[in-house]
Formats: C-alpha cells, sequence, structure tokens
C-alpha cells in the first residue's frame, strides 16, 4: 500500500511516523518527501493491509505536526516514471539516453526495435557496438551544447541524429552526465518537413475557408473556443472535427496544456474503459504492477477529445456524466476518487436525439455535451469553395512529391464539382494527392482522377433535415440541379426539362454556384 501524509515540516517527523510503523511489523520499502515544501510524506508499505492502515490511520494523525492522511496509487517518482514511459513509447522515432562511458541507459520501443533486442534488455549495451567511428562522450564534452542533424550509421541505416547534452547548472564537464539522441531515418526527412510545414499554420488558420459556409462554421468556433465548457461538433467522415477541436483547444486558455484523442469507434468497453480511466495497480490479470494512467490523468489541465462518442458504451457514459458533473473519477480497480480539471470536446457523425430516443444514449449525457455545438457541413455543400480548395492541395501533393506545381485541367475540376464527396474534405485531399502523382504531364487530366463509384448520381435524400424550410427546400432544389446539369448540360435545356423558364434556371445556377461553365443556349 502507497500513503501520502500531509504534514508540517520538522525535524523528526519522518523519524515519529517510521517509528510508529516498526512498532507495528509494518515494512517501509520507499520512501519520498515532497509538496511545495517539503510539507509532504509519502510511504510505500508492501505488506501494509487496508485493516493495518485502519487502525494505524488515528494513531499517524495523533503526531505532532500530521495533518492528514490518505492511500494513493503512485508514488510521485512511479507516476513520473509512468508518464515518460507513455511519453517515449508514444514516439514513433528512436530515443536513447547515453551516459558519459558510452554505454546505453534507457531506450524507448523504436530504439529497442532499430538494436533488435527488447525495451528491458537494452540498458547496459554500449553504443560503439552499433554505431562507428562516433566517440559520443569525447563529441559532448567538446561541444557542451545541443548538435543537430549530426549523420551517423546505425545497422547498415543512415540516420540524422539530435544530440541533447545533460547537463547540470554548472558549465563544466564534470557536470555532464550523458546525452539523449533522438534519431530520424535520412530517407524520411523529406516526408518530415512536409509534415512540419502541414503544422506550420496551426490553429483556425489550418482550416481552409473558402466556402461560405465553413467560414460562418469558424466564426462561431472562434467565440465558443474561450468558453470553458463541453463542445459537441457533429457532421460526417473526413469533414474536419478533430481538426476544428484541435483549433477551439488552441485558441482557448488551454491552448499550451495537452490535447488528448480517445477515438470511441470500434473499442471494446473495456479497452474504451481502461485507455479514458486508466487502472490501479493488480486491476486485474495481465495488469501492469504500477497501474496505468488513463488519458483523463495525461490531459490534466488540457483539453480531451471523444471522437465517435456516439459508439461508447451506456456505463462508460454514466462514467462521464459524473466526471463532467462533479470533475471527479475512478480508475478501473480503484476506490479512490480523481479531481481533475479537464475540458470535453466530443464529436459525432450520428444524430444524438435519436440514440437518445432509442436508449442508446443518455439523454443527461447529451445535454452536458451539447452545452455548445457546432456543425461542419459536407463537401458537397460547399463546393462555392472547392477551385480554391483544390488548389491548396494541390501545393502540398505537388510540395510533398517533390515535383513542379500541376494546375487542374477545366474539365477535370468538373469531374470534382459533379462528385458526391461520401468522405468529404479527406477523400478530396488523397484523390488530388493520388491524381498528382499519377500526371506525367504539366496538368492533372479528368483521367488522373480516381474515384470509386464515380458517375453515380448523387442521393437526393442523405441530406439533413435541419433549418427553415426554405432552407431545406433550398438544399432539395440544388441536389437536382446538380444531377440533372449533366444530362442537360445548359440553361435552356435544362428549363425544358424541368418545365420553367432558362431565366429561372440560370437564376438557380448562379444561386448556387453549379455548372459555372455551362452554356445558357442548347
Amino acid at each position: 500500500m502507497r500513503i501520502k501524509v500531509l504534514c508540517q515540516n520538522r525535524v523528526g517527523i519522518l523519524r515519529d511516523m517510521l517509528n510508529l510503523l516498526a512498532d507495528y511489523g509494518i515494512n517501509v520499502a520507499r520512501g519520498e518527501v515532497g509538496g511545495d515544501q517539503g510539507n509532504t510524506v509519502y510511504l510505500y508499505c508492501p505488506n501494509l493491509i487496508n485493516l493495518q492502515f485502519q487502525a494505524l490511520r488515528p494513531k499517524l494523525a495523533a503526531i505532532s505536526g500530521v495533518f492528514d492522511i490518505w492511500r494513493i496509487s503512485l508514488m510521485p517518482s512511479e507516476r513520473r516514471h509512468l508518464e515518460l514511459n507513455t511519453l517515449l513509447g508514444a514516439l514513433e522515432f528512436p530515443v536513447l539516453s547515453i551516459d558519459m562511458a558510452g554505454h546505453i541507459v534507457a531506450a524507448n520501443r523504436a530504439a529497442a526495435q532499430l538494436l533488435g533486442a527488447r525495451v528491458d534488455e537494452v540498458p547496459g549495451m554500449a553504443l560503439s557496438k552499433y554505431v562507428d567511428e562516433l566517440d559520443l562522450p569525447e563529441l559532448v564534452r567538446a561541444n557542451k551544447s545541443r548538435l543537430n542533424g549530426l549523420r551517423i550509421q546505425i545497422k547498415g541505416d543512415v540516420f540524422l541524429a539530435d544530440i541533447t547534452p545533460l547537463q547540470t547548472g554548472h558549465d563544466d564537464s564534470e557536470a555532464l552526465a550523458g546525452a539523449v539522441l533522438t534519431l530520424h531515418r535520412a530517407d524520411q526527412v523529406g516526408e518530415r518537413i512536409y509534415q512540419v510545414r502541414k503544422q506550420e499554420l496551426r490553429g483556425f488558420d489550418s482550416i481552409f475557408q473558402s466556402s461560405k459556409s465553413m467560414a460562418a462554421v469558424v466564426r462561431e468556433a472562434r467565440r465558443m473556443a474561450p468558453l470553458d465548457a463541453p463542445l459537441l461538433i457533429t457532421g460526417e467522415t473526413g469533414t474536419g472535427k478533430e481538426l476544428l477541436a484541435r483549433a477551439c483547444h488552441l485558441a482557448s486558455p488551454r491552448g499550451q496544456a495537452p490535447f488528448m484523442v480517445l477515438n470511441c469507434a470500434g473499442l471494446p468497453e473495456s479497452m474504451a474503459e481502461t485507455e479514458l480511466f486508466g487502472y490501479s495497480a493488480g486491476a486485474f490479470d495481465g495488469a501492469r504492477p504500477e497501474g496505468k494512467l488513463g488519458l483523463l490523468e495525461l490531459t490534466a489541465g488540457g483539453t480531451l477529445f471523444l471522437d465517435e462518442v456516439g459508439e461508447m458504451s451506456l456505463r462508460l457514459q454514466a462514467k462521464l456524466v459524473r466526471f463532467l458533473q462533479d470533475g471527479v473519477f475512478r480508475r478501473v480497480g480503484s476506490d479512490q476518487e480523481v479531481y481533475l480539471d479537464v475540458r470535453v470536446i466530443c464529436a459525432t457523425q450520428q444524430d444524438l436525439s435519436d440514440l437518445c430516443m432509442q436508449g442508446e444514449f443518455r439523454q443527461d449525457l447529451y445535454h452536458r455535451l451539447n452545452v455548445l455545438s457546432l456543425h461542419i457541413p459536407p463537401l458537397r455543400e460547399c463546393l462555392d469553395g472547392l477551385e480554391p480548395l483544390v488548389e491548396h492541395f494541390l501545393d502540398q501533393a505537388s510540395r510533398q512529391i517533390g515535383c513542379s506545381f500541376k494546375p487542374l485541367a477545366p474539365a477535370a475540376l468538373e469531374r470534382l464539382r459533379h462528385y458526391p464527396w461520401p468522405g468529404n474534405v479527406r477523400q478530396l485531399e488523397n484523390a488530388l494527392f493520388q491524381a498528382v502523382s499519377l500526371a506525367e504531364g504539366k496538368v492533372v487530366k479528368p483521367e488522373h482522377i480516381r474515384l470509386p463509384d464515380y458517375g453515380t448520381p448523387q442521393p437526393l435524400g442523405h441530406f439533413t433535415l435541419e433549418g427553415t424550410l426554405d432552407q431545406i427546400v433550398g438544399r432539395f432544389e440544388k441536389a437536382v440541379l446538380e444531377q440533372l446539369i449533366a444530362q442537360h448540360p445548359s440553361s435552356r435545356l435544362l428549363g425544358k426539362r424541368l418545365g420553367v423558364s432558362h431565366t429561372t434556371i440560370a437564376n438557380k445556377l448562379k444561386l448556387y454556384g453549379i455548372g459555372q461553365h455551362a452554356s445558357s443556349c442548347g
């Protein structure tokens, strides 16, 4: 058992605690002192059971200077160790810590795989066994500052190494404790530069707003971002719900704190619960002996984004309701309550009100999540901003592939205008990247754009019934015109087909931004 004692920082208070525990035959395997003024003592007593703790608690509280005692799940050092392992394990690139004798002290999973060993086998290995012609300790002593992009070879592969010395505040070689190596494969640097460029525009600036509808959504989001209340984002798959959630986080007072993501779709209930809330030591067979921190605790002070929240089980919904209401939860297998300050942003492509009526989603959770709400329209409703968006994606694809910019032929743009885009902006980006890679000439042509079921008429019934009657009828009217313009490519022919004047059709086409290049004669 691990216990935490809030106490006065006085000489002999730790001795008094240990003497009491020794009188009762309780062994203290490890102790730590913390708090802002050294006024908190943490004790790890492996053989202390709950009944003994209940008996000892009033005696500990009677010690002069002791204010409060309670059980905890992790010692501070255990928590730091767990957080560090979690962060290192999440990194895709190899990271190694080296001492001044040239031996590996610690490594993440990616580094262990590179060296062909398990993570627990790596400590103690000599770096020189894997890296030729590099005396790292001497290099660190000579520079005493960070080195970026040092070219090294490990097991036949070329890497660019960033080397960060581990140094105390003293400016001498005796204060050097080693260095941390971060390795990047040389053949992937171009891709990483593209990813860095992609992240240069952060927050709302990273959301393309050429469409009037998307510009209106972003205006609403900017007003809601600083408000410290739950936010619900709805929209079809591929519309950029996570991108908008991240932008809201960055524009909020929590912008410098963590932003964590959990996709609730496809996760078994038990896995989703441990991922979100974590578990205590020995919570179930196969659990880590030190327990596991959930995303909520790793997000402390920041924003947690729950994608596809409509897929969450009813039992987890109940736990989430309590956290949103009181800011408190319990880890799996623990009876200790944890208090946290975390903002929750949720996203779904389902109608949560319908799920509530079907009994698949809790109404109290729906009302708590729906304090602030944003709806991202599908791409087919934002075609007024299609051309600038296409140019943006073509430019990105050209930069990533390493070729000159390839514009889109007018006929290819028309193909994009008349496609229903079930995958929305994400599908458009992927389709254009493939098109640029296929185009051998200087222009992207229609045959380079490969879209599944291209030419299938856009379904007329698959749009939302949100808004006024005029807005609903307008969306239906637009869908009819988009489908028929391909078979009747002029306002006169289309007017004849629908039994109205070509002037009426021309005005409608202009209103909805359909067939900008369509002829008015036929």
